[in-house]
């Protein structure tokens, strides 16, 4: 078996190539062209003939998809793209390679036996229709991201002139703001700003529900789109980020696993005896984190277990590190959504039942609980001579 370390560029590849012993057998830099490649997978492709095949390691980047693809024409064993970590030091695309094809050969074993690595955060190539949700969901927010910048220029504006105060409302998207916007006084200059700033804001609109349109097509009939919709402030095209995120539920074997994936685990540093707990990593997809923070305001307002829960910890740390707190429990709501198939639950506490005291029954300022059937009623003034 052969082992590959591929240290990715756009003009080149700078590749480290290791025996079953562990020896270097070939290193350098590949240039990207057609012919080049095609040249180095073809005699890859023969070497690993003679030797049961090869193993390929890469780091993520937003161009691995070529790649990949010709990985797998070469009939590669496995491909294991990783997350990399903190740059190092002394850093060279030549000890990049090496360092990559060092750590797949350090776990060969346990990656032929179809065991976890260790010391590698891997990332597993999303299937092609997910791929191209994850695209779309992209481009979609880089839309809203375009347009919110048109509009803080357009604010800007009327800020410079002191004319918010004169809106018929505050709030920018509603159709009010919109033509007075259109219509109020300003300088020539300003005025002819403004207009061709609408211009993009109305063709930023027109693109964001083409986008959505296609994205709910390709997600109409994924059931567990709607078992995420129904918590509350996960809009569709939050559940359909999500989903196109995570993929297959079964590759997180715990929900932690997946809160993890998100990056919502706090980090430490643990050194000489001393444990320091900090931050949630972040190393996972910001977008997923984006959509959970936007839901935690609604999940508090419906939810009274979670707010009550939320209440606890922000007593205890603080406001910041309980939505945090909650956004890391949605995430583990949401795996155990996926992996056993049930919708979200919301769970009141009924209020506790006290029973009141029954009044004793008093006639003319007499107890009577312990009058007898038949009786006459006994007056006050006997009772107070027999008394006396």
């Amino acid at each position: 078996m052969l082992y590959l370390g591929i240290d990715q560029h756009k003009d080149q590849l700078t590749i480290n190539l290791r025996n079953e012993q562990g020896d270097v057998v070939q290193k350098g830099q590949i240039k990207t062209t057609h012919a080049d490649i095609d040249d180095f997978f073809g005699k890859l492709r023969k070497k690993a003939r003679k030797c049961r095949g090869f193993m390929a390691i890469v780091e993520v980047c937003g161009f691995n998809d070529w790649l990949i693809e010709k990985l797998n024409k070469a009939f590669c064993d496995e491909i294991v793209v990783i997350q990399p970590d903190n740059s190092a030091v002394h850093k060279t695309d030549k000890r990049d390679a090496n360092a990559l094809c060092e750590l797949l050969w350090n776990n060969r074993k346990r990656l032929q036996g179809g065991q976890r690595p260790f010391g590698i955060r891997r990332i597993f190539p999303a299937a092609p229709e997910d791929a191209q949700i994850r695209q779309l969901a992209n481009f979609r927010q880089h839309l809203i991201r375009q347009r919110t910048r048109i509009i803080n220029k357009i604010k800007g504006i009327v800020n410079k002139h002191n004319m918010a105060q004169d809106a018929p409302t505050q709030k920018y998207d509603t159709k009010k703001y919109r033509e007075w916007i259109a219509k109020v006084q300003l300088p020539i200059v300003d005025r002819f700003e403004i207009d061709r700033n609408i211009e993009t804001w109305n063709l930023y609109d027109k693109h964001i529900l083409e986008v959505e349109a296609e994205l709910v097509k390709r997600s109409e009939e994924n059931k567990d789109m709607f078992r995420l919709n129904a918590i509350p402030g996960i809009s569709a095209m939050g559940a359909i980020t999500l989903l196109s995120r995570i993929g297959d539920i079964k590759r997180f074997k715990t929900a932690d696993s997946l809160a993890n994936y998100f990056g919502l685990t706090p980090g430490c540093h643990n050194s000489a005896g001393k444990h320091r707990v900090g931050g949630i990593t972040k190393s996972g997809n910001a977008i997923a984190r984006q959509v959970l923070n936007f839901a935690v305001t609604h999940v508090l307002r419906k939810d009274p277990e979670m707010k009550t829960w939320h209440k606890k910890i922000k007593h205890r740390r603080g406001a910041k590190t309980a939505k945090v707190a909650v956004m890391r429990r949605l995430a583990t709501i949401i795996w155990h959504i996926l992996r056993w198939e049930k919708p979200y639950q919301f769970r009141y506490d009924p209020p506790k039942v006290t029973r009141k005291k029954t009044p004793k029954k008093v006639f003319l300022g007499i107890d009577n609980s312990n009058r007898q059937e038949g009786k006459g009623k006994t007056p006050l003034k006997s009772q107070s001579k027999t008394r006396a």
